[in-house]
Parts: C-alpha cells; sequence; structure tokens
C-alpha cells in the first residue's frame, strides 16, 4: 500500500491520563511505523459540562480535515466522543467508548446524568446526534465486543472489534510469584479499587497489596486504606514510572482488576503478558472476553470477601497461580498491530 496522509482524531481532557490517551498514541505511532504520514489531533473535552456536551461535539462539526497546507489527507480515524463528529469524505471510527455518562452509566452512581426532563432530553438529542456520525464512518471499529454491543444496542450500528496489544507489551516479562497483588489504573470510583483494598481484610495477613494509580478517588482510597486498618500491607505507588511498573508487574503474585463495565482494559493484557493470573468481577465487562474462570484467573463476584478468597487460593498455591499465568500468556500473546492495521487502512 502507498503511504496515507492520516490524521487519527482524539478529545483530550487535561491533566488525565489513561489507557486511552495510550490507545490512541500508539495508534498513531504504528501508522508512522509502516510508513504512513499520521498526525494526532485531539481537542479538549470537559466531561463534566452536561450542558456544553453538545456545543463541544458541534465545535468538531466545524471542523473538516479534507486537505490541509494544501495537501489532501487521505483518511481520519475518529476514536472517542465526539471526534467522530468532524467531516471527511473518508472518515472511519475506530470507538473506544462514547459519553459514558449518558449511555450504559446513566442512572447509576458513576453518572451525573439521571432520570431527570433534563437530562432525558439532553441525553436522546447526544444519542440520536452520535448515531447520525457515525453512520458518516465507512466503517465503525470497537476497542473490544463490549464496547462494540453498546454501539449495536444504543444507536444500531454493527461494529467489528479490533483488539490490540498494549503499549508495554513488547518490553513485559514474567518472574516470580511474590508476596502481594497489583492494582493497575486511574484512582476514579468506577474502577472500584476500593474492592481490592477491602479484599485484604479476607487475605492472609503476609499478602499485601500495591495500588499503581492516581485520580480524584485517591483521598477516598487513602481514608479506606487507614479505616480498614491494613495500612501496613497497602502501598500507593501513585504514577509509577514504566520500569516500576515492569517491575511490579514481573514480580506479582496476580493482579486484582474489578472496575465496573469496562471497555477493554490494557491491565488485563499486561497481566497477562507477565503470566499473572487477574482476578476480576462478574459486571467487570471487557476484561471477561480474556478472563475465563478457573483458567487463567478468577471470576468473582463484585465484593471483597469473594475477591479475598481467591487471593487466598493463589497464596496458597503458587503452581495454580503460574498454570493460570501461562494460560494468560497464550490468550494475550496472539494479539497483534498488524490486523488492526490492515483493517482500519482497508476501511
Amino acid at each position: 500500500m502507498a503511504p496515507l496522509r492520516i490524521i487519527v482524531g482524539d478529545t483530550h481532557v487535561p491533566f488525565v491520563e489513561g489507557g486511552a490517551e495510550l490507545h490512541v498514541r500508539s495508534l498513531v505511532h504504528q501508522l508512522n511505523a509502516r510508513g504512513h504520514e499520521t498526525e494526532l489531533f485531539a481537542v479538549p473535552f470537559n466531561p463534566q459540562a452536561k450542558a456544553e456536551l453538545l456545543s463541544q461535539a458541534q465545535a468538531w462539526r466545524l471542523l473538516n480535515f479534507r486537505e490541509t497546507n494544501g495537501r489532501p489527507v487521505d483518511l481520519f480515524i475518529a476514536t472517542r466522543f465526539p471526534s467522530y463528529f468532524a467531516k471527511h469524505p473518508r472518515k472511519t471510527a475506530w470507538i473506544i467508548h462514547q459519553h459514558r455518562a449518558a449511555y450504559e452509566l446513566a442512572g447509576t452512581v458513576y453518572s451525573d446524568f439521571q432520570h431527570t426532563a433534563g437530562d432525558v432530553a439532553i441525553r436522546k438529542t447526544l444519542i440520536e446526534a452520535d448515531t447520525a456520525m457515525l453512520r458518516e464512518c465507512r466503517r465503525v471499529f470497537a476497542n473490544a465486543g463490549n464496547t462494540a454491543a453498546r454501539l449495536k444496542k444504543y444507536n444500531g450500528i454493527d461494529a467489528e472489534p479490533l483488539y490490540h496489544p498494549p503499549p508495554l507489551a513488547d518490553r513485559i516479562n514474567s518472574g516470580p510469584y511474590g508476596d502481594y497483588v497489583l492494582s493497575v489504573g486511574r484512582l476514579e470510583a468506577i474502577k472500584r479499587v476500593e474492592i481490592a483494598v477491602r479484599a485484604l481484610q479476607f487475605a492472609k495477613k503476609e499478602i499485601r497489596l500495591v495500588i499503581v494509580g492516581e485520580g480524584s478517588h485517591r483521598p477516598e482510597i487513602e481514608r479506606l486504606v487507614a479505616e480498614t486498618g491494613v495500612a501496613d500491607r497497602v502501598r500507593l505507588a501513585g504514577r509509577a514510572t514504566e520500569e516500576e511498573l515492569l517491575e511490579l508487574y514481573q514480580k506479582a503474585l496476580a493482579v486484582v482488576y474489578p472496575p465496573y463495565d469496562e471497555d477493554f482494559g490494557y491491565v488485563t493484557l499486561e497481566a497477562f503478558l507477565a503470566a499473572k493470573p487477574v482476578l476480576t468481577a462478574r459486571d467487570s465487562g471487557g476484561p471477561l472476553e480474556f478472563v475465563v474462570d478457573g483458567v487463567n484467573g478468577f471470576v468473582c463476584d463484585p465484593d471483597p470477601q469473594s475477591f479475598g478468597a481467591a487471593i487466598n487460593r493463589l497464596g496458597a498455591d503458587p503452581a495454580l497461580a503460574a498454570r493460570f499465568g501461562a494460560a494468560g500468556y497464550e490468550r494475550a500473546r496472539s494479539i497483534s498491530w498488524d490486523g488492526v492495521i490492515e483493517k482500519l487502512l482497508a476501511a
């Protein structure tokens, strides 16, 4: 294929760094590595400004990426809401997620959208607009089956899941099964890190918890650690460097990952590439596309006692942890960027 000029569109919440940001940067890197001239175009986004969601989407609608500096742009790849509102004759979407607060999270503790007349009206308009904009795309892909299912349910759009490896994939190594379980991710309510903290109350005293990540929920996590009396067994590592994170994966007993209805989640694949079992919850969404209960990890009820029991089983049987880890590695190692890039460009 001849080199293409490609713009990848994304939204950016200032001072927030997570899997979605890594996803988009990795896509740009992979396209450039294959000889395509690719640039990331990101527009600031404020997800808390509920009354301004439609105007923020309209800002993207004013943008036409047909050409730049007198040269045509061959392809526009949209990712998160509202980047797919942009105009381009060859627009493709690889959806990480839409504005989840207005979709499946509406009416839950994880959303500011409730069942009021005003919220219902905004939500209805937003979903209708999303559907129209996504139907402009030549193809719509999703980053996982869970995301594709939402697109079908709420927008009536068929999206093919395209799984891709995490950015650290080539550098992750396995190691001994240590005396701690690892939690990785932004410290936000929807990630439910508190389940991992409370699970220590039901786990053997020699097992520790290391939490990697920062976020608005950190003060609540700190208070919970103190209140539950496990402060001597919990390490809040904050925003670890890549080298620190690689070492933590390498020496962990297992990875505890219980988010609520996650889109995809790099954590599962990172853990598997380090040959570590993953403990997730029955309502965690994306991780369930990879974690098979009793094969490469445990799928637990979303409560601390269930997770504590799973931690104890692995802590008491390192051979079981190793067997689960090996099965997880086999699941993750076959996922590559080649098929993803081929399908995005063919569209």
